[in-house]
């Protein structure tokens, strides 16, 4: 099978998909290039490792009101792993037969394992964004102040690790007050959450640390014509700045806070480190992050990047 093209739904049972396959799920997802990543790890665990032979990452664009039933099928025809995206991270918790403690805590998965009575769901969100910020911005959550936007599922995954690694402040700001008092229980439901503070989009805190980092984790910047979800000029020039979103390469956050000259990154390395973590749970075996890196930046049309 082709590991490049977009299946559907209705593929689940009229194609073969032999062998070991993964697959990551999202509406849409044409624009992932998760497969062609995974893809070019495994391909580099093969020559010290005949299992990995048959293994092959593929992309489905499933839509909300089929994800329960395309579950269901990929478990039945055997799909070892699946990765999940926008908008399934929250939906996925009602479907699956066990949660990861940090999994349960985030209220969200990316990540399933085959078992023997269903799907088994982790998180690897939280890890792939603390590895990001070291990474790329050499920025580390304890003892840091944090400006989250969002709070969809990998907000939830953002906020939960956070506080895990003892930031000293952690606000939190969305435009949907529900969803926003929803990831306040969550946080403040945590030893040490009683850091966090919510405040709307539209009327941010003032009277920040000199220090701390800004992590977007909304969906404002995805489109050309987006606005930044945040006036970046409220923050001190020490701050860095954070956006998950990866494609397009440089988002109007990003613009901004480099011409207020802060240190800011894309969402790239969350991508590449939280697959990384997601590869490794599959195959139990060490995975290549820089085999990673070259095929997203490849697939993203970017110049190869030297870390």
């Amino acid at each position: 099978m082709e590991t490049h093209f977009t299946y559907k739904l209705d593929d689940l049972g009229n194609l073969e998909f032999p062998g070991t396959p993964l697959a990551v799920i999202g509406h849409p997802i044409k624009h992932s290039v998760s497969p062609a990543m995974h893809n070019a790890a495994i391909a580099k665990l093969r020559p010290s490792n005949s299992r990995f032979n048959n293994w092959a990452y593929y992309r489905f664009d499933i839509a909300p009101d089929d994800f329960a039933e395309a579950v269901s099928l990929f478990y039945k025809y055997n799909f070892l792993g699946l990765n999940l995206t926008i908008p399934h991270k929250v939906q996925a918790m009602d479907l699956i037969h066990g949660v990861s403690p940090d999994g349960e805590r985030m209220g969200a998965v990316n990540t399933l394992v085959w078992g023997e009575h269903g799907y088994d769901g982790f998180n690897t969100d939280g890890y792939g964004l603390k590895k990001a910020l070291k990474t790329d911005l050499g920025v580390k959550l304890q003892g840091s102040t944090v400006v989250l936007l969002g709070s969809g599922g990998a907000a939830r995954a953002a906020a939960v690790q956070c506080i895990l690694d003892g930031c000293k402040k952690l606000y939190i700001g969305n435009r949907n007050v529900e969803r926003l008092e929803q990831l306040m229980a969550i946080v403040h439901a945590m030893p040490g959450g009683d850091c966090a503070e919510a405040f709307a989009l539209d009327n941010p805190p003032l009277g920040f640390a000199e220090q701390g980092v800004l992590v977007n984790a909304t969906s404002l910047g995805l489109k050309e014509a987006d606005p930044a979800p945040f006036d970046v000029q409220l923050l001190p020039k020490t701050w860095t700045v954070y956006d998950m979103i990866y494609n397009p390469n440089v988002t109007r956050l990003l613009l901004d806070a480099r011409s207020q000259g802060l240190r800011a990154a894309n969402g790239l390395s969350m991508l590449v480190h939280q697959g990384v973590r997601s590869l490794e749970i599959w195959s139990h075996a060490e995975v290549d992050a820089h085999a990673m890196t070259r095929a997203a930046t490849h697939a993203l049309g970017l110049p190869p990047r030297h870390d």
